[in-house]
């Protein structure tokens, strides 16, 4: 069983940056696959970002065009989320995943994920 806990976020200007945290306890931190989303009211949980367990390989999801980067820290069993130039559209509460037996086609996907975080809010004002 893997507990997840994030923090980090809050209030900033158009163009600001935060910086995600999600520290995980309870699992062999480097055979997960972890991830972060993203649900805005009345939408649907989005794919943000995902480093692949093992690899160190990065996928973002269409909309961040280079401005974050995720990246993890085994020994810390922690993963973070850097985010520059936010924007308005980029609020909302943001939520650690993992999962040690995701198969790549269900990356992008929330159901591909067992496990979740509380998640914590960014709010980007104009």
């Amino acid at each position: 069983q893997v507990q997840l806990v994030e923090s980090g976020g809050g209030l900033v200007q158009d163009g600001g940056s935060l910086r995600l945290s999600c520290t995980a306890s309870g699992g062999t931190f480097r055979m997960y696959t972890m991830a972060w989303f993203r649900q805005a009211p009345g939408k649907e949980r989005e794919f943000v970002a995902a480093e692949w367990r093992n690899t160190g390989r990065t996928y973002y999801g269409d909309f961040v065009k280079g401005r974050f980067t995720i990246s993890r820290d085994n020994g810390k069993g922690a993963v973070y989320l850097q985010m520059n130039n936010l924007k308005p559209e980029d609020t909302a509460v943001y939520y650690c995943a993992a999962d040690r037996q995701i198969i790549m086609s269900s990356m992008r996907s929330p159901n591909g994920y067992g496990y979740w975080g509380q998640g914590t809010q960014v709010t980007v004002s104009s």
